[in-house]
């Protein structure tokens, strides 16, 4: 690292669990965010913050007014462009070491795949179930490590999934993949800090994997009433008939 870095990273590398050479590693880790709406917005802002040195970032929408109330990534001037450039710019403004790469369309196939398995760890900032199960099996089939996040209303959830370790669960364990489900923010609403507080706890959670540090939430799903200020932590354990990931499934996408 030179000395701008030293200085910028500073408060970080103060940390004995981090220091120099933890450093080091988030700066040489790769991350993809599926997402740069309200979830994706506070997470890769505080993964480039933090020194992340690769961030994709994949999203087929362009900005709109109501964006703007969550989705702090993005202001007024960007409405009509896509999300992807406006996340690129203001990452840029936050941190110009950090490499940001702009993917303006849905991942899916291969191309979805590919991006995973490239990925240190891949964070879910989507909106919808169909998404989501897509990002799950693709870090299955990778063994790459998945955190998850969730808002609507009141509500935030927060879950890690490490495919191939530690007999856990994955995505499609907790929530089977059982035909089409509505539970976006589009058409129930969410209160404005709430994808702050679940997204920078993402962040966090990917920091944590990428640098091997304390508990992850692996098997587990946190919970968040913002109503009442009260979290719950509930145990996740792997479905042994899991379509993603029970069984043979499991052992095809390691052989893959």
């Amino acid at each position: 690292m030179n000395d701008d870095q030293l200085l910028r990273y500073s408060r970080q590398i103060l940390l004995p669990q981090i220091d120099v050479d933890g450093q080091e590693k988030l700066l040489a880790a790769k991350v993809l965010i599926i997402g740069a709406g309200g979830l994706g917005s506070p997470a890769a802002m505080y993964l480039a913050a933090g020194g992340i040195g690769r961030i994709a970032i994949s999203d087929h929408d362009a900005v709109d007014l109501s964006n703007l109330q969550r989705q702090i990534l993005h202001g007024t001037p960007d409405i009509g462009r896509p999300k992807t450039e406006s996340a690129r710019d203001a990452l840029a403004r936050l941190n110009p070491e950090a490499e940001v790469i702009a993917i303006p369309r849905k991942l899916e196939g291969e191309e979805l795949e590919r991006q995973v398995a490239a990925a240190d760890v891949v964070l879910d900032c989507c909106d919808n179930f169909a998404t989501r199960f897509a990002v799950n099996a693709a870090c299955v089939k990778a063994g790459t490590p998945l955190v998850s996040g969730a808002v609507i209303r009141f509500e935030g959830q927060v879950a890690v999934f490490t495919p191939g370790r530690d007999d856990g669960p994955c995505y499609n364990c907790l929530y089977p993949d059982q035909g089409e489900m509505d539970a976006s923010c589009v058409r129930n609403g969410v209160i404005a800090p709430l994808p702050g507080i679940v997204g920078a706890m993402q962040a966090l959670e990917a920091m944590k994997l990428i640098l091997g540090l304390g508990r992850s939430l692996a098997g587990r799903l946190l919970l968040l009433d913002a109503l009442s200020m009260e979290w719950r932590s509930l145990r996740l354990p792997r479905n042994a008939d899991c379509p993603t990931c029970g069984g043979d499934s499991q052992a095809r996408g390691r052989n893959s």
